[in-house]
């Protein structure tokens, strides 16, 4: 029972951390910045599965969301998502704390919940990718078991948020979860391979549609530099990842972080950290710990990679461009963040006999005064709001509609700033708010590197959306029922409507304009089949189920390596 109260009790600090985090983005509507969209009516669309002929990057996470859309209102659906994040940030955390103190399991989960990974990457929308960062560590801590009876079924289901994240939330735990079971667990071979079979196993409602969808733009080598880690602290890049920072994206950068001042503070807290983790590791000679180092050091050789040797990623991306998931490099400081986190738990454990409460106190809070503009929604970065109304309204006019056809969203950019999102920059939301598919220019442009567009319809459209001609016909030949114009650009609709001949107006708002093209001739669909996709998802959920039947419903794992035996101290 205590062990259960100390549990909840971290849940209920991480609770804490992202009410104040998150602040204005828990009003009702929508928080939309980014990569993280989220509609009122969510679909189970081509998208949602990865059927579309794209690299299935959303799968399965839109998926989730569709599904909680689908019980709940959309806002309230994501508004649970983001706060679970650090709930399960700082309770998995903590669980991985060796002591009986709750100051020091409370310690590595305010950390590990509150830094410049975590705000970082919510600024940038990644949901997906905290989910798997939020499970890391009981994902970690079941490896380094994994080689034992029920081993393999604790770490599929550990896995199952970062699963739920996508490839890239995969990518980062089954890495750190295969150097954990490597270094610490034993036979190493029957350790690896659980590990490998685990992350297979999850992988497959993505690596499926990632392996049949059409022949594409092969992974950009020369991208490595636009999304490699960058320097967002006085220590340039590889400093700033050991500081949990370095986004690829400057724009998603918290306020005032970086500062010489801050970032020193920051350096001197990992440092300390890591020292404390170090000290106890050296008395203790504990296996598992060692594994947890070895996955943080391997996590930061990939994140330095792209900015110390590009050379060396882009060659590797050229062999196979499966290599293309380590660009964005600073995601898989993840690892890191745990040994960091435990180690200031640690820290935290050996000044507890030694120094005034207060003193504990403010070290165990010590994130929280470093990153002060993560709250209250990263300084008001974050807000919510409500779709227009016309939005609604496209979305029943398309619905209603039984002629087939897509949707065509102009302008030709994948990204939007809406004067009604207080121009913040987001994902275009249509596709996950329509069953049509949606084609939009879905290449990314970093300073002066642009990223080919993947999706095989949009790049048959390229070339006449790009020219000054008549489209209307063009539209029709490749399958086009509407056009849909935003009002980021007011003054894109009237010099479209010439070169949309025939087209009628169906509706028309100051945030949004739909045209109708009259008759479409659907093509012949490049995307995989439904049933190979549906195969896939199948043996996936049944595997979870698999591991959850001999597995007992905890907040944490209930088998960690310290907790058959009495927690050591750091001191000496």
């Amino acid at each position: 029972m205590a062990g259960r109260m100390r549990h909840l009790v971290a849940a209920l600090v991480g609770l804490g951390l992202g009410l104040a985090a998150l602040g204005p983005a828990l009003a009702p509507g929508f928080t939309l910045a980014y990569d993280m969209v989220f509609v009122p009516e969510p679909v189970f669309g081509r998208m949602t599965f990865g059927l579309t002929g794209t690299l299935p990057r959303n799968v399965p996470s839109d998926a989730l969301a569709a599904a909680l859309g689908a019980v709940l209102p959309g806002d309230l659906a994501q508004k649970l998502i983001l706060l679970s994040i650090f709930v399960m940030a700082c309770a998995s955390a903590a669980s991985l704390v060796p002591s009986e103190r709750m100051a020091a399991r409370l310690a590595a989960g305010v950390c590990y919940a509150w830094n410049p990974f975590v705000a970082e990457r919510l600024l940038l929308g990644q949901w997906a990718l905290l989910l798997g960062y939020a499970a890391l560590p009981w994902a970690v801590g079941r490896a380094a078991g994994v080689a034992g009876r029920g081993g393999g079924r604790r770490l599929l289901l550990a896995l199952v948020p970062a699963a739920i994240g996508g490839f890239a939330a995969l990518a980062v735990s089954g890495l750190a979860a295969l150097t954990v079971a490597v270094a610490a667990s034993r036979p190493r071979r029957t350790a690896a391979l659980r590990v490998v079979a685990s992350v297979l196993v999850l992988s497959l409602p993505w690596l499926v549609t990632g392996w049949l969808r059409p022949a594409g733009v092969p992974a950009d080598a020369a991208a490595v530099e636009a999304f490699a880690a960058r320097a967002d602290t006085p220590f340039g890049a590889v400093g700033s990842l050991l500081l949990l920072g370095g986004v690829w994206n400057g724009e998603t950068v918290p306020e005032g972080y970086g500062h010489p001042v801050t970032a020193t503070a920051w350096l001197l807290v990992v440092l300390a950290a890591l020292a404390a983790y170090g000290h106890w590791w050296w008395r203790d000679r504990d296996r598992a710990y060692a594994g947890f180092a070895a996955a943080g050091l391997a996590g930061f050789a990939v994140a330095a990679l792209g900015a110390v040797a590009p050379w060396l990623l882009r060659g590797l991306i050229g062999v196979w461009p499966g290599f293309a998931v380590l660009r964005d490099g600073q995601q898989y400081v993840a690892p890191l963040a745990v040994v960091v986190a435990v180690g200031l738990g640690l820290a935290v454990e050996w000044m507890l006999p030694r120094l005034p409460v207060f003193a504990v106190v403010c070290t165990a809070l010590l994130p929280v005064a470093l990153l002060p503009s993560l709250a209250w929604g990263a300084g008001g970065r974050l807000q919510s709001v409500r779709y227009p109304d016309s939005w609604e309204g496209a979305r029943r006019v398309v619905q209603a509609d039984r002629t087939p056809g897509d949707v065509l969203v102009l302008p030709w950019a994948a990204y939007r700033s809406y004067p009604w999102n207080g121009h913040r920059r987001v994902l275009d939301p249509l596709p996950r708010q329509l069953t049509r598919r949606v084609i939009l220019n879905d290449a990314v442009t970093v300073g002066s590197t642009t990223v080919p567009t993947e999706d095989p319809r949009a790049r048959e459209l390229d070339a006449a959306v790009r020219a000054r001609g008549p489209l209307t016909e063009v539209l029709r030949v490749h399958g086009i029922r509407y056009v849909a114009i935003d009002a980021e650009v007011p003054s894109l609709t009237a010099a479209l409507r010439p070169r949309l001949p025939g087209a009628r107006v169906v509706m028309a708002a100051p945030e949004l304009t739909l045209f109708e093209i009259p008759a479409p001739r659907r093509p012949v669909d490049p995307a995989p089949p439904l049933v190979t996709a549906l195969l896939a998802w199948i043996v996936t959920i049944g595997a979870i189920g698999w591991s959850m039947s001999g597995t007992p419903i905890t907040l944490v794992p209930h088998s960690t390596p310290f907790s058959r035996r009495k927690a050591p101290t750091c001191g000496s």
